[in-house]
C-alpha cells in the first residue's frame, strides 16, 4: 500500500513537472511572438504574415512603415476582405484603383487625404472607432504624444500603421533592392515588381526578411518562387453615411475634414 502512494505521489510529480515545462515554453513563445498565444490577430497577406510578431497585426499595437503605398495596401488587404474598416490618413495620392487591384475591399476603407496640422488628433480619434489606422505624419510626434496615442490603441484593440519611424512600434518594416520586370532594350512595360521586406522587432535578436513580388504582374502580392522568410543578421466618392455609425457621429462636428468612404 506504501508501494502504491509512493507510485502514486510520483505520478503526480511528474505531471506537475510536465505542466510547468509547458508554462514555461508557452510564456517563451508568447513572449517571442509578442502577444498571448490565444489571442487573436488581424490576418496579412500569407507573403506578409511570416514577418510579423504572431503573424499577423496586433490590435493595439502600432507598426513603422516605409514610404511604400503598395506594402501598406498589401497589409490592408485581409483586413478589409475580412469585414474590417481601414482609414488611410494624409495620402492623397492613395488611388481607388490601385487598393482594389492589391485586393483592398472598397467598401471598408476610409481616406483622409489631408488631416492638417491635427493630424495626431485625426489619427486617435479615427482609432476610437475603426480597427484599423494609416497614417502620414505632418510633424514629428514627441514621446508623450505616441505614449498616449498608444494607450489609447491599446483601449480599443486599433492598430496604426505609421509612414515613417514610430517609437514603441511592434514591428519595423522596410522595403530595399527592388527591380521591375516587364521592360525590355528600349521598349515594353512596367509588368511587375520584386523587393525584399525586411521585418525588425524587439521580439527578435534578428531581422527577418522575404522577397516577393509587389506587385505581381497580375496585381496581386506573392512571394518570389524559392524564396522563404529568412533570418538575417543584417475614387469616387459617396458620402460619409457609408460608414459605421460610430464614426459619422464622430465627425459630424468637424465638417472642414475630406474624408471619403471609397467603394
Amino acid at each position: 500500500m506504501l508501494q502504491n502512494a509512493t507510485a502514486r505521489a510520483e505520478q503526480g510529480a511528474a505531471r506537475a513537472d510536465v505542466h510547468s515545462e509547458a508554462s514555461r515554453l508557452r510564456a517563451q513563445l508568447e513572449r517571442v511572438q509578442g502577444r498571448r498565444l490565444d489571442e487573436p490577430v488581424l490576418p496579412t497577406h500569407p507573403a506578409l504574415a511570416g514577418l510579423l510578431p504572431g503573424g499577423g497585426l496586433k490590435p493595439g499595437s502600432a507598426y513603422s512603415l516605409p514610404a511604400s503605398v503598395s506594402l501598406l495596401l498589401a497589409l490592408l488587404a485581409q483586413p478589409s476582405q475580412q469585414g474590417s474598416w481601414c482609414a488611410v490618413i494624409g495620402m492623397p495620392e492613395l488611388g481607388a484603383e490601385a487598393a482594389e487591384r492589391l485586393g483592398v475591399d472598397l467598401d471598408r476603407l476610409v481616406l483622409i487625404p489631408d488631416p492638417g496640422p491635427r493630424w495626431l488628433a485625426v489619427a486617435a480619434t479615427v482609432a476610437d472607432v475603426l480597427p484599423i489606422v494609416a497614417v502620414r505624419p505632418q510633424g514629428r510626434a514627441t514621446g508623450a504624444e505616441a505614449s498616449r496615442l498608444g494607450a489609447r490603441l491599446r483601449d480599443r484593440g486599433s492598430v496604426l500603421l505609421v509612414e515613417g519611424p514610430w517609437a514603441q512600434a511592434e514591428a519595423t518594416l522596410r522595403v530595399d533592392q527592388p527591380e521591375w520586370t516587364g521592360l525590355g532594350d528600349g521598349f515594353g512595360y512596367l509588368a511587375g515588381r520584386a523587393l525584399t521586406v525586411t521585418a525588425s522587432s524587439r521580439r527578435w535578436p534578428v531581422p527577418r526578411r522575404s522577397r516577393m513580388l509587389l506587385p505581381a504582374p497580375d496585381g496581386t502580392v506573392s512571394v518570389v518562387p524559392d524564396e522563404r522568410v529568412q533570418i538575417s543578421a543584417v475614387p469616387n466618392a459617396v458620402p460619409i453615411n457609408a460608414m459605421p455609425k460610430t464614426a459619422q457621429d464622430r465627425f459630424a462636428a468637424d465638417d472642414s475634414l475630406d474624408i471619403r468612404a471609397v467603394g
